[in-house]
């Protein structure tokens, strides 16, 4: 809860913990609320009022469909078992070659509007991130410190947020040790 309580008030945040303890879940439960904009009354995090743009990136384009694609959307056979709803899917569109990975997803927010959020992966590369701005942007696995903080820059001009799920698996790495430095008010 505290994770989510931090989005009302940190532009960026990490939940950092062990394997198997729902970190995926909590990125797909709350990047689903910011696509659909039917937050519980319970919700203690941000709240965007209007349609999204936003991205969900994990290691490969293959681990964003298996572990952040099926959290979203559920099985590429049956669209709409995650987080998101299936009468909440407008439309998607697959990669071509890639064995049923997303490029993107459209879905209804209660605005009226359709959000939509695109799936990438670190092993595109910093410049797959460049260049647009992003009102939110999930990020399951320890990105390379490039791609982060290229995604911190899609968020400025919007306020938007960016928030990480990991394990730190490759030790205090510079993403790792960057949260942890005194001073900086993260979550």
């Amino acid at each position: 809860m505290a994770f989510f309580a931090g989005g009302a008030t940190h532009h960026e945040r990490l939940f950092m913990a062990a394997n198997r303890v729902g970190k995926t879940i909590c990125g797909a439960y709350e990047s689903a609320l910011h696509l659909t904009g039917d937050y519980p009354d319970w919700w203690p995090g941000r709240r965007f009022t209007a349609a999204t743009n936003g991205w969900a990136a994990g290691k490969t384009s293959e681990t964003t469909r298996d572990i952040v694609q099926l959290a979203l959307c559920g099985h590429p056979d049956r669209m709409g078992t995650g987080m998101i709803p299936a009468d909440l899917i407008v439309d998607r569109r697959f990669k071509p070659n890639t064995n049923q990975s997303l490029d993107w997803v459209s879905v209804r927010h209660v605005s009226g509007k359709n959000s939509w959020l695109g799936m990438k992966s670190y092993d595109q590369g910093r410049k797959a991130f460049e260049g647009t701005e992003k009102h939110f942007i999930w990020l399951d696995e320890e990105p390379p410190m490039p791609i982060y903080t290229e995604c911190l820059t899609r968020t400025a001009t919007v306020n938007g947020i960016i928030f990480d799920t990991f394990t730190p698996l490759e030790g205090a790495t510079e993403m790792v040790l960057s949260f942890m430095e005194p001073g900086i008010e993260r979550v």
